[in-house]
C-alpha cells in the first residue's frame, strides 16, 4: 500500500483511536511509574490483553495452527511492538518529563519514511517532507504553549533517549505489518485481527518476561527491591492499557495502515500529544486554551498535505 492513499472519513476515524489511547497510555503510565516498576507493568498489561484475546484466537496457538512455522517472524514483532515500544515508552515517562517524551515521540514521521526508504526502496517525496515539518510545528505550538521562547528551558536526559529509541522500533514494527518478510504470514491468521495480536503477544510476552526478569534481579538506583503497590488505581490503569491502548489501538492501527501506509498513518500520532494536553487540562479542571486550536490546525494540516495525491 503506498502513502499517496487517499484519506476516506472511515480511515481517518480508524487512525484516530490510537493516539486517543496512547494519550491515555503516556498520562496512565506516568500517574503509574512509582507504584509498579515500568517493565513490569508492560508485561503484565500484556498478559492480561493475551487472556482477553483467548476465547477469540486462542486457537492460533495450537501445533497445527501455522503459527510456528512462521514463529521467527511473529517474534521479530513481538519484539518491536509489545516488548521493546512498550518498556521503552514506560522508561521514559519514569525518567523524563511528559514534554520531552512526547516531543521526541513527535519524531515517529521522519524515521517512517528513512526506514521506509532505506530499507524497502519507498521514495520520500516532497509533500510528505513538507507535511512532517507542519505536523512537527503543530506538535511544538502544543508543548510549548504557543510560547516558543520555552524551548530554552528543555533539557534533554536519558529517558529521551528510551523513547527515541521507542520510536525506531514502532517504525521497523509499522513496515514489517504491511511489507512482510519473504512468504508473508500466514493468510488465515494475518486475515483474523484477534489471531494476528495474539500471535505477536504470545512472543511479545516471552521477551518482556526475561526484560522483567532482569528488572526484578538488577540493583536499583537506591539500593531497594523492586515493588509493587497494589490498589485499586493500579488495577483500573491495568484494565484501561489492556484494553485501549493495547486491544482497540492495535486493531484500529492496523487497519489504518493498511489503508493508507505506515508513512500517512505516522503523521497521526502527532495528535498524541495534544490529546494528552487536553486529558491533563480536563484533569486539572482548566480549559482548552486557543494555542490548543493552532496546534490542532497544523497537526491536521500536516496530515491533510502529507496525503494527498
Amino acid at each position: 500500500m503506498t502513502s499517496s492513499a487517499r484519506l476516506t472519513p472511515a480511515t481517518i476515524a480508524l487512525l484516530l483511536v490510537p493516539p486517543l489511547m496512547w494519550a491515555g497510555n503516556a498520562v496512565v503510565g506516568r500517574m503509574m511509574y512509582q507504584t509498579i516498576p515500568p517493565i513490569t507493568f508492560n508485561f503484565v498489561r500484556w498478559v492480561l490483553a493475551g487472556l482477553l484475546l483467548l476465547p477469540l484466537a486462542g486457537w492460533v496457538l495450537r501445533p497445527g495452527s501455522g503459527l510456528w512455522a512462521h514463529r521467527r517472524r511473529f517474534a521479530l514483532l513481538g519484539l518491536l511492538g509489545v516488548g521493546l515500544y512498550n518498556t521503552l515508552q514506560y522508561l521514559a515517562l519514569k525518567t523524563s518529563t511528559p514534554l520531552n517524551v512526547t516531543l521526541v515521540a513527535a519524531s515517529i514521521p521522519v524515521w517512517m519514511m528513512l526506514v521506509g526508504r532505506l530499507c524497502y526502496q519507498v521514495p520520500i517525496s516532497r509533500r510528505a517532507v513538507a507535511g512532517a515539518l507542519l505536523s512537527f510545528c503543530g506538535v511544538v505550538v502544543v508543548l510549548t504553549r504557543g510560547q516558543l521562547v520555552q524551548l530554552d528551558a528543555i533539557r534533554f536526559v536519558p529517558g529521551d533517549g528510551w523513547i527515541l529509541l521507542a520510536t525506531l522500533a514502532w517504525a521497523f514494527y509499522s513496515w514489517l505489518l504491511v511489507r512482510p518478510p519473504a512468504g508473508g504470514y500466514p493468510a488465515h491468521i494475518q486475515g483474523d485481527w484477534a489471531a494476528f495480536l495474539l500471535a505477536q503477544i504470545a512472543f511479545g510476552l516471552c521477551w518482556s518476561g526475561l526484560m522483567t526478569t532482569g528488572e526484578w534481579l538488577w540493583p536499583q538506583g537506591d539500593g531497594a527491591p523492586p515493588a509493587i503497590q497494589w490498589g485499586w488505581p493500579l488495577v483500573l490503569a491495568l484494565v484501561y492499557v489492556a484494553t485501549g491502548p493495547s486491544l482497540l489501538a492495535y486493531r484500529c492501527w492496523g487497519l489504518g495502515i493498511a489503508r493508507v501506509g505506515p508513512t500517512v498513518a505516522s503523521f497521526f500520532n502527532n495528535l498524541t500529544p495534544l490529546f494528552a494536553a487536553l486529558m491533563s487540562a480536563l484533569m486539572l479542571g482548566d480549559m482548552p486554551r486557543p494555542y490548543h486550536a493552532v496546534g490542532f490546525i497544523l497537526i491536521v494540516g500536516g496530515i491533510l498535505v502529507s496525503s494527498r495525491r
